[in-house]
C-alpha cells in the first residue's frame, strides 16, 4: 500500500490525509465542485475533480471513483464514513479493479448493512433485542400493522445505512405515512436505497456503542465503549468515552456481545457495535456500522491508539498489536461543530466562514475539514470540524471543555457552539445527581436553547463551468468557479435567471411562505390554487443531507412560485397563501 485514494470530503478526508503522511504513504483527494479549494483537496498529495455538484453525480458515483483511483496510480481505497462506506458494492468494484479495500469485506457490509440480517447475527449469539420486523417493508400499511401489533412508538430505519439518516419514530398512527415517505425519500438520498424496517422505539434510551478492531487472521478486539446519547435528529451532537454511569456488568455485557457478533459475522477492521440502554437497564442491540465512526477520537484519546492507521495495517493483512481490551486512559469528550442555529431546531445553514479561531490548550484537538474563508455548501453534511477534549478524568474534561467552547470562535455561518456551551452545564448532562441525558433528551427535556441566530449571508454558486482547450497542440479540460463569471450569461448579457432570482429573495409579503433554510426543494405538499388550513404540511426541503419539513403560517388558498427540485435560498419565497 503506497497510495491512498479518500472517497470523502470534508474533515473525514483531512483526517486520512494525516494517518497517511504519519504511515508514510502518499494521498489522493477528489473532490465535488462545491469543494474545489476546500481544505482536504489543498493537504492531499494530489486531487482530481468528480465533475459535479450534487452526491449522486460525485462522492456516490463509483464508475467515477474507480477511474479516477486507476488514472492516479492508487492501489487503496479508504471509503471514510458515510457515502459509500458501507456500500458492499463499492468495495467489490474496488477489489475487481485490482485495488486494495480498506474496510471489512463486502459480503460482510452486505450482511451487516442488512440491518435485518444483523438482527438475525445477534440473535444466533445471544445478544439482547427488541422486537422488530423480518425484514424490510413496503409500505406506511406495514408500518401500521406493526404499531398495532407491538405498540408505539416505532422506529422506521434505513435499512441500509446510519448515522441517524433515513430513522424516522412515529408516535401517533396519524403520521406514520408521512414519516415512512420521508424515511425512505432520507435514505435513498443518503445512501442510494431507500429500503426501510421497523423496530419498536425504546422511549428515553441511551446510546452506548462499542469500538471493535478485528483483523483477517480472525482475532477480533473490543477496544472500548462511548457513550453517543446526546442526539438532535437521531444524529450525535456530543460523544465521550469511555461510556460513564455504567455498571461493571452493563459494560462487560455490552463487550461481550460487540465481540460475539463481530466474531459471527467474520468482520475484519475497524467497526462499531451499537446498543440501546433502557430506562429500567434493558439493553438492546441496534446496529453495526461497518465502517470508522465520526466519533472515533475519544476512543482514540483513551487508548493511544490510531485507528485509521489500524485500518491501514489490517487491510495489508497485518495482525492486531492489542489482543485485550486496554483500560482507558483518561476520559475523552467530542464535540461536534455543525453549521446549524439550534435556535431555529438546528436548521442548517450553509454559507462562509469569515472567521474560524478554535482553542488550543492542554488536553484539546481539533479534527476540522474548514479554515476561514471556507464555502460551507448546501448539498453536503454540516459538519464542520469536531472538538476533541481530553483529561484525567470527566470532571477535567468538564472544566477544560468549558474553557475551550469559550474560547472558540465562528463568524460568518451559525453553528451548535452556543448549544454546547448551555449543554454541558446542564445537571443532567453533568450527572451530580445521576446522568439523566437520552436521546430524544433536547426535544423534550433541554431547557436553555439558545437564541435564534442572524441568518449567514447567501452563499455563492460553487459549481464550475467547464470547456475544452487546445494547449501547445493537446486537448485539455478546463473548468472555471461560475463565481468568476457572475453577473454574464453565456452570451455577455446580464443574467436575468440570477437578477429574478435576487428580486424574489427580495421580496416582502405578508401572504408569503418563505424558504427555512437554502437548499433544494424537495416536494410541495399541496398543490397551485389548494387551500390550506393553519399548521398544514406544505412543502420539504432538502438540505446538508436532511429534510426539514415547511408548514403554513394561516389558512388560504395556495400559489406556488418555485418549483420541485429548484434550489432556493434561506428567506427566499417558496409559496403565497392568499
Amino acid at each position: 500500500m503506497k497510495k491512498v485514494l479518500i472517497a470523502n470530503r470534508g474533515e473525514i478526508a483531512v483526517r486520512i490525509i494525516r494517518a497517511c503522511r504519519d504511515y508514510g504513504i502518499q494521498s489522493v483527494a477528489v473532490y465535488a465542485d462545491p469543494d474545489q479549494d476546500a481544505l482536504f483537496v489543498r493537504l492531499a498529495d494530489e486531487a482530481y475533480a468528480l465533475e459535479g455538484v450534487r452526491p449522486a453525480e460525485t462522492y456516490l458515483d463509483i464508475a467515477k471513483l474507480i477511474a479516477i483511483a486507476k488514472r492516479s496510480g492508487a492501489d487503496a481505497v479508504h471509503p471514510g464514513y458515510g457515502f459509500l462506506s458501507e456500500r458492499a458494492e463499492f468495495a467489490q468494484a474496488v477489489l475487481d479493479a485490482g485495488l486494495t479495500w480498506i474496510g471489512p469485506d463486502p459480503q460482510v457490509i452486505e450482511t451487516l448493512g442488512d440491518k435485518v440480517k444483523a438482527r438475525h447475527i445477534a440473535t444466533s449469539v445471544g445478544a439482547p433485542l427488541v422486537a422488530g420486523s423480518d425484514g424490510p417493508v413496503s409500505s406506511s400499511a406495514e408500518v401500521i400493522e406493526f404499531a398495532k401489533l407491538h405498540g408505539l412508538p416505532v422506529a422506521i430505519k434505513a435499512a441500509h445505512g446510519g448515522g441517524g439518516r433515513g430513522l424516522k419514530v412515529a408516535w401517533k398512527m396519524e403520521e406514520i405515512a408521512d414519516l415512512y415517505e420521508s424515511a425512505v425519500r432520507e435514505a435513498t438520498a443518503a445512501f442510494g436505497r431507500g429500503e426501510c424496517f421497523l423496530e419498536r422505539f425504546l422511549d428515553r434510551p441511551r446510546h452506548i456503542e462499542a469500538q471493535v478492531l478485528a483483523d483477517k487472521h480472525g482475532n477480533v478486539l473490543v477496544v472500548g465503549t462511548r457513550d453517543c446519547s446526546l442526539q438532535r435528529r437521531n444524529q450525535k451532537l456530543i460523544e465521550e468515552a469511555p461510556a460513564p454511569f455504567l455498571s461493571a456488568e452493563q459494560r462487560q455485557k455490552i463487550q461481550d456481545a460487540a465481540k460475539a457478533i463481530c466474531a459471527a459475522a467474520g468482520y475484519s477492521g475497524a467497526g462499531t457495535v451499537e446498543f440501546l440502554l433502557g430506562v429500567d437497564g434493558t439493553i438492546s442491540f441496534l446496529e453495526v456500522n461497518t465502517r470508522l465512526q465520526v466519533e472515533h477520537p475519544v476512543t482514540e484519546e483513551t487508548t493511544d491508539l490510531d485507528l485509521v492507521i489500524e485500518q491501514f495495517r489490517i487491510a495489508k493483512g497485518e495482525k492486531l498489536r492489542v489482543l485485550e481490551t486496554p483500560e482507558p486512559r483518561g476520559h475523552s469528550m467530542e464535540f461536534r461543530i455543525n453549521a446549524e442555529d439550534p435556535g431555529r431546531g438546528f436548521l442548517p445553514t450553509p454559507g462562509e466562514i469569515s472567521i474560524f479561531d478554535p482553542p488550543s490548550g492542554p488536553g484539546i484537538r481539533l479534527d476540522s475539514g474548514v479554515v476561514s474563508g471556507s464555502s460551507v455548501p448546501s448539498v453536503f453534511d454540516s459538519l464542520l470540524a469536531k472538538l476533541i477534549v481530553t483529561g484525567t478524568d470527566r470532571d477535567q474534561v468538564l472544566r477544560r471543555a468549558r474553557r475551550a467552547l469559550s474560547e472558540f470562535r465562528i463568524e460568518g455561518v451559525a453553528t451548535v457552539l452556543p448549544f454546547h456551551r448551555a449543554a454541558i452545564e446542564a445537571e443532567d448532562f453533568i450527572g451530580s445527581d445521576g446522568f439523566k441525558v437520552h436521546t430524544r433528551w433536547i426535544e423534550t427535556d433541554f431547557a436553555a436553547m439558545p437564541d435564534a441566530m442572524e441568518r449567514p449571508a447567501a452563499a455563492a454558486d460553487p459549481s464550475m463551468t467547464r470547456a475544452w482547450l487546445e494547449i501547445d497542440g493537446k486537448r485539455v479540460s478546463v473548468g472555471l468557479p461560475k463565481i468568476l463569471l457572475a453577473g454574464l450569461g453565456s452570451a455577455g448579457r446580464p443574467d436575468a435567471g440570477g437578477a429574478a432570482q435576487a428580486a424574489q429573495a427580495a421580496q416582502v409579503s405578508q401572504d408569503g411562505v418563505a424558504a427555512p433554510v437554502s437548499g433544494t426543494l424537495q416536494s410541495f405538499k399541496v398543490g397551485d390554487g389548494a387551500t390550506v388550513a393553519e399548521g398544514d404540511l406544505v412543502a420539504v426541503m432538502e438540505a446538508m443531507k436532511m429534510e426539514t419539513q415547511v408548514a403554513a403560517p394561516k389558512a388560504g388558498k395556495v400559489r406556488l412560485l418555485v418549483k420541485e427540485g429548484d434550489y432556493v435560498q434561506a428567506g427566499s419565497l417558496l409559496l403565497k397563501i392568499e
